[in-house]
């Protein structure tokens, strides 16, 4: 196997020698303070005194000692004070002479300090000196450790991955086979870099990961680094962008810096739309901080020389508004799109989350990934998660049926608000309404199926009649999407037929703009209108900018036939709502009773109470 020793990543730093650092500081502290109050006590304590006044003392008999050094004369009073005095004559004049009585003092000959001695200099003038050097040191030293201090910020940010004893590898990810097929090759480069090599091919630079948001963007790379067993570097995009302008561009170039020392290695940048934006899209013009970072990450991945095995692999949902610079070969090579898992692999993720939790026998965790269709992995470990905090709230020692459908319900449409006190007046207003969505989707052919019809308040609605279907699907067509804006409409229509149109409630104000919305990309961005069929007018988003400075992309005119387009659509489908509810009263008004009596209904006694429901022929599209 051709590939260089691993590089065994730096230790964080230990609270133990941390506390050992500061104490050491404290102590410094403490002893400069300490050398500041002995010079100032010896400052105080000796003082001078006149020649006369000490001949007058010391014949008194005040003083107890009088050392002599030279002409400088060091006098301990009795009460132990001690001053000095230097000789105004000759030194060599005996004290008798100077008119110092000698039986009433004793007279010493040894040299005493002057005051100049080595050790006096050393802690009167060097030893502060080397105190104060060292505190700045370590206040030096303890913000370059720290990332977020200012002396600091141009050093990278990103994490060191590979010494971990349980590394996470292909088989701990479940589904995204695709995905995983097209990530072997680069295991492959970073495992076997020569055998490329020696045929004339060249590693890929860069690897992009595409995909919704929690599916497994970030595990996936990091079983690359598992498989190749490399050091793996991740940081997000956002922590290369600071307010201080070339900071990013630093951590970039430390970053690399870093990456080609451990060589072979992963350098994993997450959510890289936060600084790889297209530029000149009018964001803060052509030298902000953003565009310098990704300036400088161009440059770095054209920098890499022959034989550094570094593969930078990139995670975004928003490829659409990547600069061009970024995606041409010779930066990133690949693309890996990752999808929403279908019902097997959803099955197999949910076995994966449920594996270490004690999960009841008569759970059927297929029924619950046919249910979870457009769900992320990151959903389905929400949902796992639930159904664990649920069954504890609950006192059970597994993990039921139960637990799991109410786990799934709360994540996918909100909690319950049984303490929301609702009058008789307003639940048989939320019944017709809810009856009248259940019963339009029931009875038209191309909606999916109910699953459940409740008016019990959940999340910021009322009630909530629930469509699952009945399998996955890639497409969509008009007539599917015109059943389900007469669903959509069928709560409001159900409550005009029954009370009035005066009488409508505040309670179809989200339908009516779920209603609006996918009319509106039904004309505007999949051309399926009548007048504008054959056009789309689809903007890019990464544009969103240059939308908010500039002027649509259609004139006023195309806009109005827009208008028309949406008024027509949804016209049109509370007509075929009204014509299906009028077409089923008694069925209305059994289903509206059921839910006042019962609160729910599941999938079963909807269809036993709707099984004779009629479909209308002013109501068919065909």
């Amino acid at each position: 196997m051709d590939k260089k020793p691993f590089k065994k990543p730096q230790a964080r730093p230990n609270p133990t020698k941390r506390g050992i650092k500061n104490t050491g500081f404290i102590a410094l502290i403490i002893l400069f303070a300490a050398v500041l109050f002995a010079a100032n006590n010896k400052a105080t304590t000796l003082t001078t005194v006149p020649l006369t006044q000490a001949v007058s003392q010391s014949n008194a008999g005040d003083y107890k000692e009088i050392a002599i050094n030279g002409n400088q004369l060091t006098i301990t009073k009795k009460g132990a004070t001690t001053a000095t005095l230097k000789s105004y004559d000759d030194p060599n004049a005996s004290l008798k002479d100077q008119g110092f009585n000698l039986s009433k003092v004793t007279i010493s000959y040894k040299a005493v300090s002057n005051g100049t001695s080595l050790l006096t200099i050393g802690l009167e003038y060097i030893l502060p000196v080397v105190i104060i050097g060292g505190l700045f040191i370590f206040m030096l030293r303890s913000a370059q450790g720290q990332g977020n201090q200012a002396l600091s910020f141009g050093k990278s940010r990103a994490r060191l991955y590979g010494n971990e004893k349980e590394k996470i590898t292909f088989k701990d990810i479940a589904g995204s086979g695709e995905s995983k097929q097209d990530l072997q090759e680069v295991v492959e480069f970073l495992k076997f870099p020569k055998k490329f090599a020696s045929v004339g091919a060249k590693i890929p630079k860069g690897v992009l990961l595409i995909g919704p948001p929690g599916t497994g963007k970030t595990m996936l790379a990091r079983a690359v680094a598992g498989e190749a067993n490399v050091p793996f570097f991740s940081i997000s995009g956002s922590e290369f962008v600071e307010m201080f302008v070339g900071v990013g561009a630093s951590r970039v170039r430390d970053l690399f810096a870093k990456a080609k020392k451990n060589s072979p290695c992963i350098i994993f940048i997450d959510e890289i739309d936060a600084v790889g934006r297209r530029r000149g899209s009018g964001m803060g013009g052509g030298h902000d901080e953003r565009e310098q970072t990704l300036n400088q990450i161009l440059v770095e991945m054209d920098g890499f020389e022959q034989g550094q095995t570094v593969i930078v692999i990139a995670a975004t949902n928003r490829a659409d508004v990547l600069d061009p610079a970024l995606l041409r070969p010779g930066r990133f090579d690949r693309r890996v799109d990752i999808i929403l898992p279908d019902r097997k692999d959803r099955e197999a993720i949910l076995k994966i989350h449920y594996a270490n939790k004690p999960l009841a026998k008569g759970v059927d965790l297929d029924a619950l990934a046919a249910k979870t269709a457009g769900s992320s992995g990151a959903d389905l470990a929400n949902i796992a998660n639930e159904s664990a905090i649920v069954a504890a709230r609950n006192n059970h020692s597994q993990i039921d049926q139960d637990d799991v459908t109410e786990a799934f319900e709360k994540v996918a449409i909100g909690p319950e608000r049984k303490t929301k006190v609702m009058s008789k007046k307003e639940k048989e207003i939320s019944a017709y309404h809810e009856a009248g969505h259940a019963i339009v989707g029931h009875v038209l052919p191309d909606s999916d199926f109910v699953h459940k019809v409740t008016i019990i308040p959940r999340g910021g609605t009322g009630g909530v009649t629930w469509f699952i279907p009945p399998e996955d699907k890639s497409y969509h067509s008009i007539i599917e999407y015109k059943d389900i804006l007469a669903r959509m409409l069928g709560g409001r229509i159900a409550e005009e037929i029954v009370y009035g149109k005066d009488r409508v409630t505040t309670g179809a104000g989200s339908d009516l703009q779920k209603a609006a919305e996918l009319a509106r990309d039904m004309v505007v961005n999949q051309g399926m209108g009548t007048k504008l069929r054959d056009q789309v007018f689809h903007s890019d988003e990464g544009m969103m900018m240059d939308r908010l400075i500039h002027d649509r992309e259609y004139s006023d005119e195309t806009a109005k036939v827009i208008d028309d387009e949406v008024e027509s659509l949804i016209t049109e489908a509370a007509t075929r709502a009204r014509f299906v509810i009028k077409a089923n009263l008694k069925n209305l008004d059994a289903l509206e009773a059921t839910l006042l009596e019962k609160e729910t209904i599941d999938a079963d006694e909807v269809k036993t109470l709707l099984k004779g429901c009629v479909m209308p022929k002013t109501a068919s599209l065909y």
